[in-house]
């Protein structure tokens, strides 16, 4: 059996997809709202942000306001 710590390619967890998040639809964290509100105001797009998202749609808005301002 491998072991998934020596994965030669490890952030491929990163990179699941929110849809596929077991804790998706649990209420966004903290730590998200508070980067979604900053990015939402810097972008000038107020409707981006919402307080009642869960961590699957949060993390999708936050990936796309930090495309609109060119972050990666």
């Amino acid at each position: 059996m491998s072991n998934p710590k020596q994965d030669p390619n490890p952030s491929s967890n990163l990179e699941k997809d929110p849809d596929e998040w077991v804790s998706g639809h649990d209420p966004m964290t903290g730590a998200q709202a508070s980067y979604l509100k900053t990015l939402s105001e810097e972008a000038g797009d107020a409707e981006a942000f919402a307080d009642d998202l869960d961590k699957a749609e949060a993390s999708r808005r936050i990936d796309a306001l930090k495309e609109k301002l060119g972050r990666t």
